[in-house]
């Protein structure tokens, strides 16, 4: 009788004495807020650094149609050698000379552009377009760092509970052991223990990998080369309220990006119809030339006296000329009416397109918002349930000392507090990342 309460004391003190915290291995860099690590996927994030090229390639279009309606500068040069046949201007009447030269500076303007603007405003609602799809782009990275960020830290406390359940492992296998050597447990119950630590062991074992894999995913997107040599701020136990839904509601129209580039898109589509629509109207052309076309490159030409005659004048050749022209489109099989039918089908899609964004964007804030509340109240119902396991595990132990439980209900008690645990921590990091995709709909991240 004094060994089994010397045992029961033993098992009443293993339980219920607090363990020392275990600590995961200290990594090489420091610690990284969620702040921090979507900030630093903002700026290492490729997707946010092509869509920012596509604002840069927007800007360009923009310059470029600008350019188009300013007067237009050429240099021309040509060299004309016609056939001689005896006579001036030689075997083809059109030219006025065996030799022409020619060499001008060309300034064209098409006259009309300056009155339509539609093509500039067309690329300017472009460039906006692509700088709304950089918020896009920042919002995909933001989901994906703050997923990959509570996996390591649900992967870390995994690795805590790992380490306490081996030590409780450990400690069944002590109990089990002491009681076989009083002849009050089979060996059975000490195969049974030991097996259970080796699975404790193996468990602990691929804990620390998958916080390796989860630091190796964050790693890619938060850093300019792949690095897993840092840790996370573990701020689960922190509270973090979750706001009105009305409130959410209103922030999230709002702010989001998508919205923003549907609307902007519009009125692009809106544009290319007037753009299309100049195929209509005429167009005309106003050109300048000014240089050299004679039958020598030179600024005068003079020429040679004939016998028994005057001295011909000499002959200026540097001077300019202009001309406008004007066309007017008469008839081209429907192709203009055609363009105008594509872009306003084009103004269509991108109003559907705005409705859809519009829908998606109320989805998936009301699947947040409920994903946010069903995990905040299990909180506290998954905390009851690791207390209560860890109660059940302490009486399994002392009624296997009474002899009236088996080494399997303790295994089975183990485990049920082991999962108990981890369910608590998955709860917490299940919230955490719903209210952190909340936050970046509603644009507070």
């Amino acid at each position: 009788m004094l060994r089994a309460a010397g045992l029961c004391l033993i098992i009443a003190v293993a339980v219920w004495t607090p363990l020392a915290p275990a600590q995961t291995p200290a990594p090489a860099a420091g610690n990284i807020t969620l702040v921090e690590a979507v900030s630093r996927g903002r700026q290492y994030g490729t997707q946010i650094q092509s869509a920012s090229l596509a604002v840069a390639l927007a800007k360009e279009d923009w310059s470029q149609a600008r350019a188009a309606t300013m007067p237009q500068v050429n240099a021309f040069s040509q060299y004309i050698y016609t056939q001689g046949n005896g006579t001036p201007s030689g075997v083809f009447v059109a030219n006025d000379g065996i030799h022409v030269y020619n060499e001008q500076a060309v300034i064209h303007q098409e006259a009309l552009a300056l009155v339509r603007h539609g093509e500039i405003q067309r690329a300017q609602a472009a460039q906006a377009v692509a700088q709304a799809k950089v918020d896009v782009a920042r919002r995909g990275i933001d989901a994906t760092v703050i997923t990959d960020y509570f996996a390591i830290v649900a992967a870390q406390r995994k690795f805590v509970n790992a380490q306490t359940s081996v030590r409780e492992a450990e400690q069944f296998l002590e109990i089990s052991e002491k009681l076989e050597k009083g002849g009050e447990a089979a060996h059975a119950d000490v195969v049974k223990a030991q097996l259970l630590l080796q699975q404790r062991q193996r468990d602990l074992q691929d804990a620390q990998v998958n916080i390796d894999k989860a630091r190796i995913a964050l790693g890619v997107l938060i850093f300019p080369d792949l690095r897993a040599d840092f840790t996370v701020e573990d701020d689960l136990a922190t509270p973090a309220l979750l706001p009105p839904l009305p409130d959410a509601q209103s922030q999230a129209v709002a702010t989001s990006p998508d919205l923003k580039a549907a609307r902007l898109s519009i009125d692009e589509a809106g544009y290319d119809v007037n753009v299309a629509k100049y195929g209509y109207l005429p167009s005309l052309g106003i050109d300048v030339f000014y240089g050299i076309d004679a039958n020598q490159f030179a600024v005068n030409t003079t020429y040679p006296r004939q016998p028994g005659g005057d001295i011909p004048p000499e002959r200026h050749n540097l001077g300019y000329a202009a001309q406008a022209t004007l066309n007017i489109p008469v008839w081209n099989w429907g192709a203009t009416r055609s363009k105008i039918k594509q872009a306003e089908l084009r103004k269509q899609q991108a109003q559907l397109d705005l409705t859809l964004a519009q829908r998606t964007l109320q989805g998936n804030l009301a699947a947040t918002y409920r994903e946010a509340q069903g995990a905040l109240a299990q909180i506290d119902s998954l905390k009851a349930s690791a207390d209560l396991s860890a109660e059940n595990l302490r009486l399994t132990l002392l009624r296997y000392q009474a002899g009236e439980a088996t080494a399997f209900e303790v295994v089975d008690a183990q485990s049920t507090l082991t999962a108990a645990r981890g369910a608590v921590d998955d709860g917490l990091a299940r919230y955490r990342v719903a209210l952190a995709t909340l936050q970046s709909l509603t644009g507070a991240i």
